[in-house]
């Protein structure tokens, strides 16, 4: 059984009423609902927890983490920060969401400032899935519509994606690359954009569908981390001049 451990930031639910309707059990509570509905084996962690909740003995026992944050980005502790950066290059997947593209750790990962064009203005979103045959799509017609959603637009500043999966189009004319995977290391990450607060998105069937799909492709290979550093020859080696 894949272990997943679903970390998210869970302030606005403390402070706004209007995110505490939409999501009444935190938006980690709603995303590790569906997940356990799909037979993950999911616990919760957020940033007010003692290490973020992600000591070194969850993370030992995360396959797949999925993220969500937004006002606290730079409350999260370096030293938690590097640590789920190694578990990510040792093998451990994943799954950032929504505004967690400012996440350190996303920023991290991709080295650059991931910046981004927004706004919010209840658009119509339609996220057209662009590779039809990747594991991430599997069960998804052409594309998803959400009647509402934060406009994210482009210039997304990631690196290019090693495989773009959505391409989405939002009501008042701008595009954004919504679903794109990369690899660090041994890890598999996946960016998958829609999940504003206000907006009860991770209800929708479909976006939840392609959490679950990006939580299966990022769980670890069996392929075991590589050893570094000084290493011993496999064959005997002749001295040179004999």
């Amino acid at each position: 059984m894949v272990n997943v451990t679903v970390w998210n930031e869970y302030r606005h639910e403390k402070s706004d009423e209007e995110v505490r309707k939409v999501y009444p059990e935190g938006i980690h509570g709603q995303i590790a609902s569906f997940l356990e509905a799909s037979s993950f084996n999911v616990r919760t962690a957020t940033l007010d927890e003692p290490e973020h909740g992600l000591s070194e003995e969850v993370l030992a026992n995360t396959d797949v983490l999925v993220w969500w944050g937004h006002i606290a980005h730079k409350e999260v502790s370096d030293e938690i920060v590097e640590r789920v950066h190694k578990k990510v290059l040792e093998g451990m997947g994943l799954v950032v969401l929504h505004s967690g593209h400012m996440s350190k750790i996303f920023m991290k990962l991709m080295g650059t400032s991931c910046d981004l064009k927004w706004r919010e203005a209840e658009e119509k979103e339609r996220l057209w899935v662009v590779n039809p045959s990747h594991p991430i799509v599997e069960g998804l017609g052409e594309y998803i519509e959400l009647e509402k959603e934060e406009m994210y637009g482009e210039h997304f500043d990631i690196p290019i994606p090693d495989e773009l999966i959505f391409m989405s189009w939002f009501e008042g004319g701008n595009v954004f690359r919504s679903g794109c995977t990369y690899r660090r290391g041994n890890g598999k990450i996946f960016y998958f954009q829609p999940g504003h607060e206000t907006y009860p998105t991770y209800y929708h069937e479909d976006i939840q569908k392609v959490i679950i799909n990006g939580v299966k492709w990022c769980q670890p290979t069996t392929y075991s981390y590589p050893k570094y550093g000084n290493s011993e020859a496999l064959e005997k080696i002749q001295p040179k001049g004999e």
